[in-house]
């Protein structure tokens, strides 16, 4: 009885406790607690670039602190633009981003964004009319057009990555284009998903030490003389380099690798004279080597020496049987086909000496390095392909290959010689 009078008792004190919790639950179930929503981040400060450029006395320099600065701008005084890696200069999608008008200007270590897209404008990152000045250690992106050298002659422009706007490639701008500009040193840039890594309508200008990738031409040289090409890397464009009517160009110690097409062309002479193309690797292009009406001037001659042409399907073609290109000391490895020439001609006018073929199926029974038979291409039935483009398809399949092992046991037709080289080397490497 007094278990249950204490259990009566017990319940009956903790009741107002029970009901008071429960109460309270309630009125936190039906309150809304609100957290406030952290405050946005201020936008990004743009300061205009131009009035500080003005403000700044000839002949000093310009550091831009880290931050966001609004183009388009002129430099029109000698002076040094510099960004410490850290400034970036946006066009806002107008025109170009930063031109400069005066000789000895300096513009380094900047990020140039947002140009206009409109090619006939040529709407670029900069563009640069002035003499003996420097561009380096730029980073370019977003802009149809990279670095326009206009009538700008003694400058150096080094080190700077360029890329264009996300465009179809024949839509996109020339990374870099010299223009009626001469003296000019380039070299160290690295460029990427352009159109033409370098379009060239000038004389006199250096390239060395580029890299080209992803992109239409690596090089695309029109009406020049005296260029040189040297110890660049194209890698992956449609085509490496392309010389039209131009004269004294040196093409040397490059590597050019066109793989991306199955038309692929590394090194294209188009009615080109006096070039010397020495000591370049030519590797994986659909075709290595291309020469259309090349010299164009018929006492001129072009020099291929000591170059690596490998793993192509086609080495050299010959768009006619036109004389003056000499090939010597070159390796010629792991080629489909060596040499081609359309329209039915030989390469019996251009001269090959002292080559290396893997192809040579010849000895050296002296030891002196030198074949003691010469190397020949000749035009067997497995050749058919050159004068049928249709017939390209069959290349190396077992029924051509058949036709011409009968072709060359009978002799039901007289074959075709191509080439001959009277010395072929056994090594690879230059005498």
């Amino acid at each position: 009885m007094t278990h249950d009078d204490d259990t009566t008792g017990s319940t009956g004190a903790r009741w107002p406790r029970r009901a008071a919790l429960a109460v309270a639950f309630a009125l936190l179930g039906a309150v809304r607690l609100v957290v406030p929503a952290a405050p946005p981040s201020a936008p990004a400060v743009v300061r205009p670039l131009q009035p500080l450029i003005d403000a700044t006395p000839a002949g000093t320099t310009l550091r831009l602190s880290p931050g966001l600065y609004a183009g388009p701008a002129v430099i029109a005084k000698p002076m040094v633009l510099r960004g410490g890696g850290r400034a970036t200069i946006d066009g806002g999608g107008v025109g170009t981003v930063l031109a400069v008008e005066a000789d000895g200007v300096t513009v380094s270590g900047l990020t140039l964004r947002g140009s206009g897209d409109r090619n006939d404008g040529i709407d670029a990152a900069l563009r640069l009319a002035g003499a003996n000045g420097i561009v380096e250690d730029l980073m370019i992106e977003d802009c149809l057009y990279g670095i326009q050298l206009q009538q700008a002659n003694g400058n150096i422009v080094r080190r700077n990555r360029i890329t264009s706007k996300n465009l179809p490639e024949e839509r996109r701008g020339d990374a870099i284009r010299l223009w009626y500009s001469t003296g000019n040193l380039v070299e160290a840039n690295d460029i990427f998903r352009v159109r033409d890594g370098f379009a060239i309508h000038a004389p006199g200008n250096r390239l060395v030490g580029n890299t080209v990738a992803d992109s239409r031409y690596g090089v695309q040289i029109l009406q020049s003389t005296d260029i040189e090409i040297r110890a660049n890397r194209f890698d992956g464009n449609a085509v490496g380099m392309m010389v039209v009517f131009s004269e004294d160009v040196a093409i040397e110690g490059n590597f050019i690798r066109s793989g991306r097409d199955i038309a692929g062309q590394g090194l294209v002479l188009k009615d080109a004279s006096r070039v010397r193309v020495l000591s370049n690797d030519l590797v994986a292009n659909s075709v290595a080597v291309y020469l259309d009406g090349s010299p164009g001037d018929p006492d001129d001659t072009n020099l291929f020496r000591a170059n690596r042409i490998a793993f192509s399907g086609t080495a050299v073609m010959l768009h006619s049987s036109l004389a003056g290109n000499l090939f010597e000391a070159n390796a010629f490895t792991g080629n489909h086909g060596e040499v081609v020439v359309r329209g039915g001609g030989t390469a019996l006018k251009s001269v090959w000496r002292d080559n290396h073929w893997d192809a040579f199926e010849g000895f050296d029974r002296d030891g002196d390095g030198i074949g003691d038979t010469p190397f020949e291409v000749w035009a067997w039935a497995d050749r058919l392909w050159m004068d049928v483009p249709d017939a390209q398809f069959f290349r190396s399949s077992p029924t051509l290959s058949l036709i011409d092992f009968a072709e060359r046991l009978t002799l039901a037709a007289e074959p075709r010689l191509i080439l001959r080289d009277p010395k072929p080397r056994m090594g690879t490497a230059a005498p």
